[in-house]
């Protein structure tokens, strides 16, 4: 489990997943740090953030990082990294001005330095190209740069899981089953 990537809606159990992976690999004696993206940009989002605080155990070290990821991962050191999420990840750096391909540029770099740590890392995003069409220039500029970081990442994973219901389906590459069976 070098690189793990948990796609699925709001709600799907991406987050739980996760948190239980990290409960698993520190009951072997590892040590897991949780990287949040999340923003307090309101009430709601604090709520929301207090509430996956709880849901850790308080010796799992926590980094806020909004857009450097690389950063984030070099504080981490050994330990196993959560990385929660690139939905606001990606919503941080186009907010914060950043082009679209300076976007996927960071989520390569950061995809290809997290698949060689020694230590296992989760990332959790959404996929939000399986909903309503968005309205605005902003929502399908958003939606279309997440599913480029989505498919950085996904590449870059030893697995890749979509969650629906709390339950996982292992993603596979289509491109593999073109290859000759030996």
């Amino acid at each position: 489990m070098t690189l793990t990537m948990l796609l699925g809606g709001a709600r799907s159990g991406k987050s739980a997943l996760a948190v239980e992976l990290g409960h698993r690999y520190a009951a072997g004696g590892g040590h897991v740090a949780y990287i949040a993206t999340a923003p307090r940009v309101d009430d709601d989002m604090a709520l929301r953030i207090e509430r996956h605080r709880d849901e850790r155990p308080k010796d799992w070290h926590t980094i806020e990082e909004q857009t450097d990821l690389e950063s984030a991962l070099d504080r981490v050191g050994d330990a196993m990294a959560i990385i929660d999420c690139l939905t606001l990840w990606t919503s941080n750096l186009l907010l914060a001005g950043i082009d679209d391909d300076d976007v996927i540029a960071s989520a390569r770099e950061a995809a290809g330095r997290t698949a060689v740590r020694a230590a296992p890392t989760v990332v959790i995003s959404n996929e939000v190209g399986l909903g309503v069409h968005p309205d605005t220039e902003l929502g399908r500029r958003y939606r279309d740069v997440l599913g480029r970081v989505n498919q950085t990442w996904a590449a870059a994973a030893t697995t890749s899981l979509f969650l629906v219901a709390g339950r996982a389906m292992p993603l596979s590459d289509p491109l593999s089953m073109l290859e000759p069976q030996r």
